[in-house]
C-alpha cells in the first residue's frame, strides 16, 4: 500500500535457542537493505528479497548467500519473492506505476524475464502468491473502487488482468500492505484468499473465477489491518496484523475462521504480544502456528485460539520449507536467520 514503510524499531537479539519452537541462527547476507521476502524452498534451499533490488538465493542451507541481481532493477524493492524450486523463482516490486513489476527467472536468477511491466501509474501491487510454477496470482491496491487482482496466462510465462466486474466492489483507499508478501494465500487448486488493509478477506473457491467477501473483527485504520493470512487446508485459516506505527501494542489483531474464511473470531485473551507481519503453520503439526513481527513473535498450539510469546528475534517476513522442519526469516539490515525445529509445539 502506498503510505506503508514500516518503522525502525529495537529488535530482541537474533542467535537464541528456544525449547518451545526451536534453534534459531543467524546468517551473513552481505546486504544491509531491509529484507521483506523470503522463500524456502527446502531445507537447503531459500530466497529472499527486499530494498536496492536485492534477490538472494542459499543453496546450502545459508551458509553462503548468492545476490542475484535483476539488471535495471537496481533501485527497485523487492516485497515478494516466491521459489518453486533452486532454478525457478518469481520476484515483485513495488511501487506506483512502473516501479511494480513482476520478474521470472528459471535458470537460477542468471537471467531474469520482466513479465509483467506494469504502465499504469495508478496500479500499486503489494504481494503474490503460486499454486505451482505455472499458476499464480498478484494483488494490489484498488482503482477507482475497484480491486487490482492479475492472474498468470500461458503456462507461467504472462500475466493477465482480473476485469473488476468478477469482484467485489473496494471500500475507499482499500488495498493491501505490502510488508511480508503474505497477505495472499492458496489452497489446492481452487481456495484463495486476500488479507486487506481494511480487514476484509477477498475468497475464492473455484480458482478465481468468483469471488465474496468477509469483514474481519482485526482493527483497521491508516496504518492497521490485515498484514498476513495463512490456512492450514480449505477451512481452518488465521489472520494477522495490528498497526505497524505501534509494533508492541496488541489490540484486535489476530482472528480465525473454520468455515473457510466466511466468518472470523477474534482472539480476544491470550492473543499476539504486539504487531505481527507474518504469520505460518508450523509443518509437521496440524495445530501450530508461528507468528512473527518486527519486535518479536508468538506461538500458538491450538490453530491460533491462544497464543504465548518466544523468543525469537524482530523480523519483517517468516517462511517455513515444505516438509522440511526448518524455516527462515528475514528483516531490516539484511538479517536472516535460520530456525531449525525442536520438539513439537
Amino acid at each position: 500500500m502506498r503510505h506503508v514503510w514500516l518503522s525502525s524499531s529495537l529488535l530482541a537479539a537474533l542467535a537464541v535457542t528456544t525449547a518451545s519452537i526451536g534453534e534459531w541462527r543467524t546468517q551473513s547476507t552481505g546486504v544491509t537493505g531491509r529484507l521483506r521476502g523470503v522463500s524456502a524452498v527446502s531445507s537447503r534451499v531459500a530466497w529472499a528479497s527486499g530494498a536496492n533490488g536485492t534477490i538472494l538465493r542459499t543453496i546450502d542451507a545459508g551458509t553462503t548467500w548468492k545476490a542475484l541481481p535483476v539488471p535495471g532493477a537496481e533501485t527497485l524493492d523487492f516485497r515478494d519473492v516466491d521459489a518453486m524450486s533452486e532454478s525457478v523463482a518469481y520476484a515483485l516490486s513495488i511501487g506506483p506505476g512502473e516501479s511494480s513489476r513482476i520478474y521470472k527467472t528459471t535458470d537460477g536468477g542468471a537471467r531474469w524475464t520482466l513479465q509483467l511491466a506494469n504502465t499504469d501509474p495508478r496500479v500499486f501491487l503489494d504481494a503474490m502468491t503460486f499454486r505451482d510454477a505455472s499458476h499464480g496470482l498478484a494483488f494490489g491496491d484498488s482503482v477507482d473502487g475497484a480491486f487490482v487482482l492479475f492472474t498468470t496466462a500461458n503456462g507461467g510465462k504472462t500475466w493477465e488482468r482480473m476485469p473488476a466486474d468478477r469482484l467485489p466492489p473496494a471500500l475507499p483507499n482499500e488495498g493491501a500492505f505490502a510488508a511480508s508478501g503474505t497477505n495472499v494465500a492458496m489452497h489446492g487448486r481452487d481456495h484463495v484468499w486476500i488479507g486487506t488493509s481494511a480487514s476484509r478477506v477477498l475468497r475464492s473457491g473455484d480458482g478465481g473465477r468468483t469471488w465474496t467477501v468477509a469483514t474481519t473483527p482485526l482493527a483497521s485504520g491508516p496504518s492497521a489491518g490485515i498484514f498476513s493470512i495463512a490456512f492450514r487446508d480449505a477451512r481452518h485459516g488465521v489472520v494477522v496484523g495490528g498497526d505497524y506505527k505501534k509494533e508492541s501494542e496488541a489490540v484486535d489483531n489476530v482472528a480465525v475462521t473454520s468455515d473457510g474464511g466466511a466468518t472470523w473470531t477474534l482472539v480476544k485473551d491470550h492473543g499476539l504480544s504486539g504487531f505481527r507481519s507474518v504469520v505460518a503453520w508450523v509443518p509437521g503439526n496440524a495445530r501450530s502456528l508461528l507468528a512473527i513481527g518486527p519486535s518479536g513473535a508468538d506461538l500458538s498450539s491450538d490453530e491460533g485460539h491462544t497464543w504465548s510469546p518466544v523468543e525469537a528475534g524482530g523480523f519483517d517476513t517468516f517462511a517455513f520449507a515444505p516438509g522440511g522442519g526448518v524455516g527462515w526469516a528475514a528483516g531490516q539490515g539484511g538479517r536472516v536467520a535460520r530456525l531449525r525445529l525442536g520438539e513439537a509445539p
